[in-house]
């Protein structure tokens, strides 16, 4: 017998071996990264804006939300007893960051703010059906005050507006103010208003951001809109006891 060729032999079916082994080891190792990814993506920062179902966490009392926009800054207090479901709505968008980015698409001058359409129509969407029911009308839509918009009754969903003027005969329609701006209401006021109506909503929410961007570039948006942390609570003061004699 050949010694070397009989290694030789040996040595190339354990090479050939080796190839077969990592042949069929190799799709379980991509198939262990693909897992791997697809789990980083399901913990990805916006999953909770994709699932308005689960953000329904109840709001404070009152609370303040501080806007920062490209004009400046304005802070609005929502009252949760002027609207429950609507201040409670309010609060899960603006702790989940909804209205970052969006803009002020709608400014009638003498009647009303309008925005609540995220920048990304990809979350637009799902939220296009996220009804909540009305709340009975409190407070009166005055100068100030904060509102959600509706397409009729029950279908309160993102959109709010903000009242420039008295607008009480909105009251009866069903409009019922869950906030008013405390601070930065000259702010308001100033919000670009040239483009009045035109801004398409059906276009916002299929395009984003880009739309508004490309057609009008001109309206103001927010940058943040956060929850205020509350104010810490002052101790009572100590008065020192009287000496005694």
């Amino acid at each position: 017998m050949n010694i070397a060729k009989f290694k030789a032999t040996k040595l190339i079916t354990l090479f050939l071996g080796i190839i077969l082994l990592a042949a069929f080891a190799a799709p379980s190792l991509l198939g262990q990264t693909r897992r791997t990814i697809r789990r980083k993506r399901y913990v990805s920062t916006t999953g909770s804006l994709l699932h308005p179902a689960s953000l329904h966490a109840t709001a404070a009392a009152v609370y303040d939300v501080k806007f920062h926009t490209t004009k400046g800054d304005f802070t609005m207090q929502v009252t949760r007893a002027w609207a429950p479901i609507g201040a409670d709505r309010f609060y899960n968008l603006v702790e989940q960051h909804f209205y970052d980015g969006a803009a002020f698409f709608r400014v009638i001058q003498g009647f009303v703010v309008q925005f609540g359409i995220n920048a990304n129509p990809h979350i637009s969407a799902v939220w296009q059906r996220a009804d909540i029911k009305d709340d009975p009308v409190s407070q009166s839509n005055g100068p100030g005050y904060v509102t959600f918009a509706t397409g009729g009754p029950n279908t309160r969903t993102t959109q709010v507006f903000i009242s420039l003027v008295n607008n009480a005969r909105l009251d009866a329609m069903g409009f019922a103010p869950f906030g008013k701006i405390i601070e930065g209401m000259d702010v308001v006021n100033q919000l670009y208003s040239g483009y009045g109506e035109s801004p398409d909503q059906g276009k916002i929410q299929s395009q984003g951001k880009a739309y508004l961007e490309k057609s009008f570039p001109k309206l103001d948006a927010i940058i943040t809109a956060r929850v205020e942390p509350a104010a810490p609570a002052h101790p009572a003061p100590t008065h020192p006891k009287p000496a005694s004699h």
